[in-house]
């Protein structure tokens, strides 16, 4: 389905198409109508002449009649046609009375000038027939039409050339007229793309279109209302995660001191300790993965560093993993990179966790180069990979792996996605070679413009 700068556009040449074709018929039928009248006028009025010269020469030599042809004055005309005295008497045998038009020599001969067009082979002509003194004598030329059938051909491509000119310039116009009428909606296209993104701190200004000040002020209202709802949300679920802190750490500390005597305790009472301290763990990880959230909602600041990327990357993943999992390609080894140091920390530690947790284990993180401008983070996995049907949710809240129910917060890759887009980079999930998933992060090593997206 077409948009609608293009249907304003199409509906601009369709308009100038139609108009310049109407004014394009117009004018061919004027013009061609006056040109043939312009020629039948003065074939008429030659003709009329030259039956008075031939009648006065025949008055004189009334036996000679081809040669009072002859010396008829020289026109435009191919041919003269006499009948006088029942004879017929032409300048070109191939007009005779039988190739010529019945019709005009009977209307010419009953008293009145004649004029009819007809084709003689591949060609087009105009006889006029005008009645002579005697009754039944009528003299009559023949004059071609080859040059006015020139002309309208002419003038036919030149009105359609105009024609297609004028679609095309209606085309441009509407284009133009177009984008001039739907700025103001590619603005708040724009700016809804903005805030969509997550940037609220935006504002849409029409104030300078009255027509668009009450759609201005509305969308204004709308984003400061989500802005605010946001913002209480961020609040709350920050209220809530440092209230839980404290009897979470409370219980921290006692399961502690209770996995320091689970060899004291009755067989029967150890299982439901492992239990809960797996679900401790969990709901640990659940309430700093809302803090985390809560802080980014709440529109906490960008603290730019320059890092060294292969040592903060390997700090991150080698501690999660418990193992060296990061390698580096001989050019990325020494690069600076300018970022905020513990969103990027974060994001690492997500991946390598998520790896380990739902791809049966991290096994490798790497780091390259990607032109100029841009590293490449490679996390890959020995699980079973993730389906294409499942990677455009991968990314959304509490969305977990094939991993039994309580592994993960569901927050993890969530989180990466937010703090990725506030680096502005990218990251997507490929297939592994050899089986597995692959997590594929790119980033710029500094940005020209910094702040939130």
């Amino acid at each position: 389905m077409l948009g609608l700068r293009r249907r304003v556009t199409l509906a601009f040449g369709l308009l100038a198409l139609a108009l310049s074709v109407l004014l394009a018929v117009v004018v061919w039928l004027l013009v061609s109508s006056f040109l043939l009248n312009q020629q039948q006028s003065n074939a008429v009025s030659e003709c009329s002449v030259d039956a008075v010269v031939l009648q006065s020469d025949l008055d004189t030599s009334p036996r000679h009649v081809p040669d009072v042809l002859q010396r008829l004055p020289t026109t435009s005309r191919v041919a003269s046609i006499v009948s006088y005295n029942g004879g017929w008497y032409s300048t070109r045998l191939s007009f005779s009375r039988s190739t010529l038009p019945h019709e005009v020599f009977s209307e010419a001969a009953s008293g009145t000038t004649a004029t009819q067009r007809f084709r003689l082979g591949d060609q087009t002509y105009l006889a006029v027939a005008v009645p002579l003194r005697e009754p039944g004598d009528v003299y009559a030329e023949v004059y071609p039409l080859q040059g006015l059938q020139d002309t309208v051909r002419t003038l036919t491509v030149v009105l359609i050339a105009s024609a297609a000119g004028t679609a095309a310039v209606g085309l441009g116009l509407g284009r133009l007229a177009s984008r001039r009428a739907l700025r103001p909606l590619t603005e708040l296209n724009a700016v809804a793309g903005r805030v969509a993104r997550g940037d609220r701190g935006i504002r849409l200004e029409a104030a300078h279109d009255p027509d668009l000040a009450d759609l201005a002020t509305s969308f204004n209202h709308t984003v400061e209302s989500l802005d605010q709802r946001v913002e209480a949300d961020a609040r709350f679920a920050g209220d809530v995660s440092h209230q839980l802190r404290t009897p979470l750490t409370t219980m921290l500390t006692s399961m502690e001191l209770l996995r320091k005597h689970r060899d004291q305790m009755p067989l029967a009472a150890r299982e439901p300790l492992d239990l809960l301290d797996g679900d401790l763990a969990n709901f640990r990880r659940l309430v700093l993965d809302l803090l985390e959230i809560s802080r980014d909602d709440s529109g906490a600041p960008m603290v730019l560093e320059r890092v060294r990327l292969v040592d903060l990357v390997r700090a991150a993943a080698d501690t999660v993993a418990s193992r060296p999992v990061t390698t580096a390609e001989p050019g990325a080894l020494d690069v600076v990179v300018v970022t905020d140091k513990r969103r990027l920390e974060q994001v690492v530690t997500n991946l390598v966790e998520n790896a380990e947790l739902h791809g049966a284990e991290c096994l490798a993180v790497q780091v390259c180069l990607e032109g100029e401008d841009a590293m490449r983070l490679v996390v890959d996995d020995r699980g079973p990979g993730i389906p294409e049907a499942s990677r455009d949710r991968l990314f959304e809240r509490f969305v977990r792996g094939e991993r039994p129910v309580g592994t993960g917060s569901g927050l993890g890759l969530a989180i990466v996605a937010r703090h990725v887009r506030a680096l502005h980079g990218t990251v997507e999930v490929l297939d592994r070679p050899g089986g597995g998933a692959r997590f594929v992060l790119h980033l710029p090593r500094n940005p020209a413009e910094w702040g939130r997206p």
